[in-house]
């Protein structure tokens, strides 16, 4: 019954399955170092970015404000994958023949992802300023403190406080995001695990991706949750 059963290719297949779990889990912890590094930069760059972005808004300057109002209305209005092609392109096709210039892919998607991110970060930050009583400012201002002081000893503190659940929320869009940069060919965790998953015809690597993506997520959540705890004393 059991003699044209080739035990030995059953085995054979069987045994290189943790081989190749293996193989998956480097190639995609490798593209995850690099979407984590597209995500960092993306936070070093737009989060203070946002906050003179929030500046320019609230400016009584017409000019200044009807620039930042175009700017955020562009950013938040067209598709983040646009706004990458558009960003490593139009140096090297859109300009003339002496200012071309050849963008590196990975630094049009850090300037793309910052632009894009510093948008919806500084219509947060407005939104959070503005949230704080006047009389706030008042009380400062009678107490001696200059304009300088009470917004970063009073206003801020508040405002860091206000807005920590909508950050978190762009940042933990932002984790997701990281894989649209595979429209430039950069080799992240979504593209890695794409790539595997056609070279094997299998969607196990896929399936491992969104474990690495959740777990990135999970701990940016956790990250916020213990923000929040530590300023409860603004309540």
């Amino acid at each position: 019954m059991f003699e044209n059963m080739n035990f030995s290719g059953i085995w054979q297949n069987f045994s290189s399955v943790p081989g190749d779990l293996l193989r998956q889990l480097k190639l995609l912890g490798i593209g995850t170092l690099t979407s984590l590094e597209i995500f960092v930069l993306t936070l070093v760059f737009s989060l203070p970015l946002g906050l003179l972005v929030a500046f320019g808004r609230m400016s009584r300057n017409k000019i200044v404000s009807t620039v930042i109002k175009a700017y955020i209305l562009v950013m938040r209005g067209t598709p983040l994958m646009l706004q990458l092609i558009f960003i490593y392109f139009a140096p090297s096709y859109m300009l003339p023949e002496s200012l071309k210039i050849n963008l590196d892919r990975f630094v049009a998607a850090i300037i793309a992802f910052s632009l894009n991110y510093a948008a919806y970060l500084a219509e947060i930050y407005r939104a959070g300023i503005e949230s704080i009583a006047l009389g706030q400012y008042e009380a400062a201002a009678v107490l001696g403190f200059t304009k300088s002081q009470t917004f970063f000893r009073i206003i801020l503190p508040q405002v860091i406080k206000r807005i920590l659940p909508p950050v978190g929320n762009e940042v933990i869009t932002l984790v997701k995001d990281t894989a649209l940069v595979t429209t430039l060919g950069i080799s992240e965790l979504f593209r890695a695990a794409r790539n595997e998953s056609a070279r094997i015809s299998s969607t196990t690597p896929l399936f491992i991706a969104g474990v690495f993506y959740l777990i990135m997520n999970y701990v940016v959540t956790k990250v916020f949750d213990m923000l929040e705890k530590k300023l409860s004393y603004y309540r």
